[in-house]
């Protein structure tokens, strides 16, 4: 006799008639269901927390007549919120608790020099900490004596003050499961983990130079997230592992594969397997997906065969990331993003071209959700943004 569960969306999911609008929809995409309705969203933009950092051009859009108190849900066409995200594993920076004490350490005219929560030196404009690159001039990290007199223990899993709200938060997760939003895991991957420890510079040298100092803070980084993870199981089945990891730039990746296989892999393929053996749910898939900006082909069959990856984002335009040719070569591969951030600023002909070569294409093959290929630039202007959403709306049903 079969063991029967709770339809309660922890051990068992709910039916999809009974979801909520946007986890159904989304779900759908994951499943690449063919010729769906695309789930309408936008890159950076979460629609229950109101996520605006990737519109950079909100000023001037405030400008060209956008009220602060728009409901950009509604305004953009942007279907509710499909997912839900656990945290506290971090995103581009490594989780610390505590963190370092944010502070100006030098004024240098219209700059200052501040250290910011992981440690960093920051060249940045005074009293501004968005919208902009700033110059990094440190990182907490440069051999093993730095590692463990000032970061090794700021990632220890057990701290108290890493689980305060705890029961709040899994109250709300299985809250969540219990309406069909899918439950997801984001956390920093293994590369963006060690460049915000160590550069993006020193960083390369350091995985030929200092491999076992890369080890060591990978240790780390895989017990810290499995024992936060194994925490969040003991009450919630998770349906996808997301990975900040940016591990491409527009040439293609920035180490090598054997690289990426010795000093990275192992400790994702723990972590999946781990996570994987802890399921609530255990016929329940696991999506695995990589966010890596840059030009990331070299990267796919890599980490499809490394980790299992069957979810991928950005896909940048602009680094050479064409969205139907990667479709059509990898047709099992659910993708988020690839439209041109550049063309959304060039008029209503140039995106009516750029959506009807895309969206057709991709809504017929199934597991897509067309998003600005990274954040919304400046020169993109209300009206042509808006413009952009109509036509992504009448093209993707």
């Amino acid at each position: 006799m079969s063991e029967s569960h709770p339809m309660d969306g922890v051990h068992a999911l709910i039916p999809s008639d009974q979801m909520f609008d946007g986890a159904r929809k989304l779900r759908a995409a994951y499943e690449m269901k063919p010729d769906n309705p695309l789930y309408r969203s936008e890159f950076g933009y979460n629609s229950r927390w109101g996520v605006e950092a990737c519109y950079y051009c909100l000023d001037q859009w405030y400008e060209q007549g956008l009220s602060p108190a728009a409901d950009l849900v509604r305004l953009f066409g942007y279907d509710p919120q499909g997912k839900h995200c656990l945290g506290q594993l971090g995103a581009c920076e490594a989780e610390m608790v505590p963190q370092f004490e944010e502070k100006v350490l030098e004024e240098r005219g219209e700059y200052e020099v501040i250290r910011d929560a992981v440690g960093r030196h920051l060249l940045v404009f005074k009293g501004r900490r968005q919208g902009f690159m700033p110059e990094y001039i440190s990182h907490p990290v440069r051999d093993i004596k730095s590692w463990e007199e000032k970061v090794k223990w700021r990632l220890a899993p057990s701290s108290t003050r890493r689980f305060k709200e705890f029961e709040n938060r899994m109250s709300t997760a299985r809250r969540e499961a219990a309406i069909g939003m899918m439950i997801t895991q984001d956390m920093v991957g293994g590369y963006m983990y060690l460049r915000s420890l160590i550069g993006p510079v020193d960083l390369l040298y350091a995985f030929h130079d200092m491999p076992e100092l890369i080890h060591e803070c990978m240790k780390s980084w895989l017990d810290l997230a499995d024992f936060v993870i194994a925490r969040h199981q003991q009450h919630i089945t998770i349906d996808e592992l997301f990975f900040d990891e940016d591990i491409c730039y527009n040439h293609g990746l920035l180490i090598s594969p054997d690289m990426i296989r010795e000093f990275l892999f192992p400790y994702y393929q723990q972590l999946i397997s781990n996570i994987k053996s802890r399921q609530p749910d255990r016929s329940r898939h696991l999506y695995v997906q990589f966010d890596i900006d840059g030009f990331v082909v070299p990267a796919i069959d890599l980490y499809r065969e490394g980790t299992g990856m069957d979810v991928i984002s950005p896909l940048e335009a602009a680094a050479g990331c064409d969205v139907v040719d990667i479709g059509k070569k990898y047709p099992d591969l659910v993708m988020f993003g690839g439209i041109d951030k550049r063309v959304l600023a060039a008029g209503t002909e140039a995106i009516d071209l750029h959506l009807e070569n895309i969206i057709p294409v991709m809504k017929a093959r199934g597991g897509y959700v067309p998003t600005c290929d990274h954040g919304v630039p400046a020169e993109v202007s209300l009206k042509d943004y808006r413009y952009y959403r109509k036509r992504v709306m009448e093209l993707g049903g």
